[in-house]
């Protein structure tokens, strides 16, 4: 059975992307067949991992086969990378969120329908926008397991909370069942300042019981993995001592 997860938060620059590559290399490490699907506009993942082309490919593309699933076959638009596969974005996605309201017809699932039969991994990981709109919510609805990226501040606390509202409305429209298997905190510096300090305790306290909370230091070795188009797990990657905490994550979603 294909695991699917959603790399998620509204907030930008809590190293979303670079968590979605890192996460799937993790996966791939332990010998699982993963997918990492663009589901961005932005498409940072799919630059992130040397796919400029398909980025501005004409169609068939992402764009097409998420506007119209029934149209479209999504194994037919993924590209090999050395580690795994990539669904690549495209730079027709800026128009989809307009394009999905006014369309009418179920406009928050069709992530649910184009991946419906889809199969031929062990992980399909999504890295979704950084927004609360609907491509954000058709990752929500097609995967139902979520992994949130955040950082040690203020602003990532209140995203956080934003996100929980946003599952509480999908849970009454469409009668989910959405996991939040962990969090992720990022991009940490030690020694922790105050602000860090108490952020990482409330984190703690507010998941504590219900879901991990994995920390990743900063580590500039990370960035230059990710910017080299592969994750740190990679033939190419720098060294870094925070490979075990992918793992961790890794391990957590593999169970």
């Amino acid at each position: 059975m294909t695991i699917r997860i959603g790399v998620t938060n509204q907030k930008g620059g809590v190293a979303k992307t670079t968590n979605t590559i890192n996460i799937a290399g993790a996966l791939a490490d332990r010998g699982l067949d993963v997918l990492a699907v663009d589901a961005d506009p932005q498409g940072y993942l799919t630059h992130r991992l040397g796919f400029e082309d398909e980025y501005t490919a004409d169609p068939p593309t992402f764009y097409n086969a998420f506007a119209s699933p029934n149209d479209h076959d999504v194994r037919d638009l993924v590209v090999a990378h050395d580690e795994f596969d990539v669904l690549p974005g495209n730079i027709d996605m800026f128009a989809l969120e307009q394009d999905l309201i006014a369309s009418g017809m179920r406009p928050r699932q069709r992530l649910q329908m184009l991946f419906d039969d889809v199969d031929d991994w062990d992980v399909i990981i999504f890295d979704a926008p950084p927004s609360l709109g609907p491509i954000n919510d058709n990752v929500v609805l097609a995967t139902e397991n979520l992994l949130v990226p955040v950082r040690a501040d203020e602003s990532s606390k209140l995203a956080v909370q934003h996100l929980l509202r946003q599952l509480d409305t999908l849970d009454e429209n469409y009668g989910t069942n959405v996991t939040i298997s962990g969090v992720v905190v990022s991009d940490v510096h030690y020694p922790l300042d105050n602000e860090q300090k108490r952020m990482l305790e409330w984190y703690e306290e507010r998941f504590e019981g219900r879901v991990p909370v994995w920390v990743v230091r900063h580590r500039a070795a990370i960035e230059r993995t990710v910017n080299a188009h592969c994750s740190i797990f990679g033939d190419e990657a720098e060294d870094t001592d925070m490979t075990d905490v992918y793992a961790a994550i890794a391990e957590e979603i593999d169970q």
